[in-house]
């Protein structure tokens, strides 16, 4: 089993997974209660269940980018938690983790091709986003960054692919971005169970990260020299 913990964003989310299954989740969106929250969830996850921390394969935490305390605390207790019990350490960049989410969500909603594209977004405050694009197999199209929404953006990919935009970033697009291939889709919202294919993957492949030397990936030594009117298209 893996004990998966998600804190990138304003969500506090732990869920347990074995086998590409999601066992049991605990999660909540109160925001800025992930210290108070965080360690309660775990010991409910693990008692519920009827384990210890020392009968779990790994700890998986969302690396990053997201929310500078969140992911310090999610990262402290999976770090924690992996050193105390000596178990391996998965990180998960957390696009990569609601890709998956979101696929699963909305897999039947959609017939997809091969020119779809998936991009989460997380909110990096004003009009900036942590962005990356995925296909419809999960794999990179292009690399995570940090960016602003502009009337450009994504302009560079055919009108024939369709290209989702979701996560808690995607709203502050809809006035922006209005071209007729763009898709956006409200309804999916992070979690720890969708760490739950990628952490299993890591397991399987021991792609596990260093305990003593894991921080997490924040992504945010970002500037750019663009004007904010231009930003809002004014």
């Amino acid at each position: 089993m893996i004990l998966c913990i998600e804190t990138a964003t304003s969500l506090c989310s732990v869920a347990l997974c074995d086998n590409n299954a999601v066992l049991s989740l605990k999660e909540s969106n109160e925001g800025r209660s992930h210290a108070s929250l965080l360690t309660l969830f775990i010991q409910d996850l693990l008692h519920e269940a009827g384990i210890s921390v020392a009968d779990l394969d790994a700890v998986a935490v969302s690396k990053g980018p997201g929310s500078y305390t969140g992911l310090r605390i999610g990262v402290s207790a999976a770090k924690g938690i992996a050193y105390a019990a000596s178990l391996p350490l998965i990180g998960i960049e957390t696009t990569f983790s609601m890709f998956h989410g979101f696929y699963d969500y909305i897999k039947g909603k959609y017939t997809f091709t091969s020119y779809d594209l998936f991009c989460p977004l997380l909110d990096a405050r004003r009009m900036e986003v942590y962005s990356a694009v995925f296909n419809h197999e999960g794999k990179i199209v292009r690399n995570l960054k940090a960016e602003i929404m502009t009337n450009e953006s994504f302009s560079e990919y055919p009108e024939s692919s369709r290209i989702f935009l979701f996560g808690d970033g995607a709203e502050k697009c809809k006035d922006v971005i209005k071209r007729q291939n763009i898709i956006y889709e409200s309804g999916y919202n992070i979690s720890a169970s969708s760490m739950c294919k990628p952490a299993s993957e890591a397991l399987s492949e021991r792609d596990f990260e260093d305990v003593a030397y894991f921080e997490p990936f924040y992504l945010k030594d970002f500037l750019t020299s663009k004007p904010v009117k231009n930003v809002l298209g004014n």
